[in-house]
């Protein structure tokens, strides 16, 4: 199974001539660097220890962020929010209730 962006096409363990491989990692490299630099001045970085950059069988860079904690990625969704409501106050409103409604329903 794979979406439209080959997110979840596995990963590549025996390369085939011709895929830009070396190409899709160093631009997942690029952007895990980055985010591993956010995280670690945010005092983060310990809950994302699976931080990674990877490729997929077609050569698309992949950046995983591995197994973590509940609360470390409500951090992150929390974070994303005030991003969002930074730029545009009326639709993080509307996604931070969205949210709270899925993720704050009781469990049956």
């Amino acid at each position: 199974m794979t979406d439209r962006l080959g997110v979840v096409a596995k990963r590549a363990e025996n390369l085939m001539p011709g895929v830009p491989y070396v190409r899709g990692w160093a631009q997942a490299r690029r952007s895990a660097n980055a985010l591993a630099f956010q995280l670690t001045a945010l005092g983060l970085e310990p809950d994302f220890p699976g931080l990674t950059a990877d490729v997929n069988v077609s050569g698309d860079g992949l950046v995983r962020l591995g197994i973590v904690r509940p609360e470390a990625a409500l951090i992150l969704a929390e974070l994303i929010v005030s991003g969002l409501e930074a730029e545009t106050p009326t639709r993080a409103g509307m996604l931070q209730e969205a949210a709270s409604t899925r993720f704050d329903a009781p469990a049956a």
